[in-house]
C-alpha cells in the first residue's frame, strides 16, 4: 500500500506519551501505549509481542462526553482475541464529543501516524469502527483510501448525515402531530430545552400506550423509522402475525430514539452545523408506510383499533411541514454524507433488529455505492440479532478475515452466512455465530452525494 502525505498536524505528533516497557522476545505482553494529539484528542495502542504486521484503526461510535476516553477495540472480550491473533489495535478519542466527524478523521490519521513514527510502517491497513464510529470509517475510507487496504463498519450510520436526521425527524413528527404534543422538534435552542422536548414527547407515548388507538400511532411511528419488532437482546421474538409483542418491543424503541437521539444529540449536531439540517417538505407519508418494512403490522393494529390509517396519514400529510437551512444542510452534506466511491474493499455488518440505526442503512449505502459505479468493492453481511451492535466476539473476527482475505487475493471470497459462520467458529468457538441470508427494505429517506436529485 502506498502511504500518502497525512495531515500536517500530525508532523508535531506525540506532544504526550506514556508507555509500558516494551515488550521483549521472552514474553507475550503486549506493548501499550496512551498518548495525547496536537487536537487534544488522546490516543491508544496496544501492539503483540508478535505484531503480524496488520494495524486495526478502531473509530469509536458517539460520545455525549463529557468523558471522551480513546478506545482502540470494540469490545473487552473482542480485544484479547485480536491480540492473541497478532493484530497491533489503535484508536483515539476525538478532540470534540457530540457528532464529531470533523474532528474524528483528523484525529484518527494522527494516530496512525503516531503509530508509524513509534512502531514502524505496517505492513496492512485496515479501518473498522461501530456506530457512529462506522460513519468516521466510511469517511475515512472514501477521502483518504491511500492510507488504508479496507474497511469494515460495523452497525455504521453508513447512510450519511443528512439521511440520518431525516429518518430521524419521520417519527417524532408523526408523533407529535397525532399525539397532540407540542413540542419543537428542530432549531433546539439548548441541551436543556431538547430535554424537555424529549421527556414531553415521551410522556405523551407513555400515555398513548394505555390505548389500541396510541399502541397503533406508535406503531406508525416506529413504521417510519424502520425500528424492528424484535430490538432488543431480552425481548420476546414475536411470531409473524403476534401485532402486539411486535408493538410492544417497538414502544420500548421509540422512547429510546427520543430519549437518544431525536432531540438531544440533535440539538448538539444542529449547533455544528448552524442550524437545522433536516426537513419533511414534499414528503408523502402514505408513501414511506407503503416501502417500510413493517407496514403489515401498522395496518393490523389499525383495524384491530378501529380507527382509520387513511386519516391519520391524510393528517401528517397535511400537517404545517419543517423546511431546513440550506447552510446546515450543506454542513451536514459537506462533511458525513457519502459518494459511494470506493476505491478500497469495504465489508459492513449489520445485526437485523437494531432500533437505533435501523439495518435498512445498509439499503442507503448500497444505493450510493452502486450509482457511484463501486458495487464490486462492497460486501454487505448480516446477523440474525436483536440490538445495537450486539455482534459477537466470533462473529466480528470473521468479519476481520473476510475483508483481509479480500485485500490479500484482490477477490470477495467466503462472505456467504455459512462460510462467515464457519470463520466466527474456528475464530472464537466459545462465542455465538449467527450470519444469515439478509435483503434489507429500502432506506425510507436516502440522501447520498451520488444521486444529484437528492440535494435541494
Amino acid at each position: 500500500m502506498r502511504h500518502g502525505t497525512r495531515i500536517a498536524c500530525a508532523t508535531a505528533l506525540l506532544l504526550t506519551l506514556t508507555a509500558a516497557p516494551a515488550a521483549t522476545a521472552a514474553t507475550d505482553t503486549p506493548t501499550h501505549v496512551d498518548g495525547q494529539l496536537p487536537s487534544g484528542a488522546t490516543y491508544m495502542m496496544d501492539v503483540p509481542a508478535h505484531w503480524n504486521g496488520t494495524v486495526l484503526l478502531f473509530s469509536h461510535g458517539y460520545t455525549a462526553g463529557p468523558a471522551n476516553p480513546a478506545q482502540d477495540a470494540p469490545d473487552a472480550a473482542t480485544k484479547p482475541l485480536l491480540l492473541q491473533q497478532g493484530y497491533a489495535l489503535i484508536g483515539s478519542s476525538y478532540a470534540s464529543t457530540g457528532w464529531a466527524v470533523t474532528d474524528a478523521v483528523p484525529d484518527q490519521l494522527a494516530t496512525l501516524k503516531a503509530f508509524t513514527s513509534r512502531f514502524g510502517q505496517a505492513s496492512r491497513t485496515l479501518a473498522w469502527g461501530r456506530s457512529y464510529g462506522g460513519l468516521v470509517t466510511t469517511a475515512i475510507a472514501e477521502r483518504h483510501p491511500e492510507e488504508i487496504d479496507g474497511s469494515l463498519s460495523m452497525c455504521g450510520l453508513v447512510q450519511g448525515g443528512v439521511a440520518n436526521w431525516n429518518n430521524t425527524l419521520d417519527p417524532a413528527f408523526a408523533l407529535k402531530t397525532l399525539l397532540g404534543s407540542d413540542v419543537p422538534l428542530v432549531n433546539l435552542p439548548s441541551q436543556e430545552a431538547a430535554t424537555d422536548a424529549a421527556n414531553t414527547l415521551t410522556a405523551a407515548v407513555d400515555s398513548a400506550q394505555a390505548t389500541a388507538e396510541g399502541r397503533a400511532r406508535i406503531a406508525l411511528a416506529a413504521a417510519l423509522h424502520n425500528i424492528p419488532v424484535w430490538n432488543g437482546p431480552i425481548q420476546t421474538r414475536p411470531a409473524p402475525t403476534d401485532w402486539d409483542t411486535q408493538q410492544a418491543n417497538q414502544y420500548d424503541a421509540v422512547k429510546g430514539l427520543l430519549k437518544i437521539a431525536a432531540f438531544n444529540r440533535r440539538q448538539e449536531a444542529e449547533v455544528r452545523a448552524g442550524g437545522n439540517m433536516s426537513w419533511n417538505t414534499g414528503v408523502d407519508y402514505a408513501r414511506l408506510l407503503a416501502e417500510s418494512s413493517v407496514h403489515k403490522e401498522v395496518t393490523e393494529l389499525y383495524r384491530k383499533a378501529g380507527l382509520s390509517l387513511r386519516k391519520d396519514l391524510a393528517t401528517l400529510n397535511r400537517a404545517p411541514r419543517i423546511s431546513a437551512d440550506p447552510k446546515a444542510t450543506a454542513w451536514m452534506s459537506r462533511t458525513s454524507s457519502f459518494t459511494g466511491k470506493l476505491t478500497k474493499p469495504q465489508l459492513t455488518l449489520h445485526t437485523i433488529g437494531d432500533p437505533l440505526v435501523p439495518v435498512q442503512t445498509e439499503s442507503a449505502l448500497r444505493r450510493a455505492v452502486t450509482a457511484a459505479g463501486s458495487a464490486p468493492l462492497l460486501r454487505q453481511a448480516y446477523v440474525d440479532n436483536a440490538g445495537h451492535c450486539t455482534f459477537s466476539p466470533a462473529e466480528q473476527l470473521a468479519a476481520l478475515h473476510a475483508l483481509e482475505d479480500r485485500v490479500t487475493t484482490g477477490h470477495w471470497q467466503g462472505t456467504d452466512p455459512a462460510s462467515l459462520n464457519a470463520r466466527a467458529t474456528a475464530a472464537d468457538p466459545t462465542t455465538p455465530t449467527r450470519y444469515v441470508r439478509y435483503h434489507p427494505t429500502p432506506y425510507l429517506r436516502p440522501y447520498d452525494l451520488a444521486h444529484p436529485a437528492d440535494r435541494r
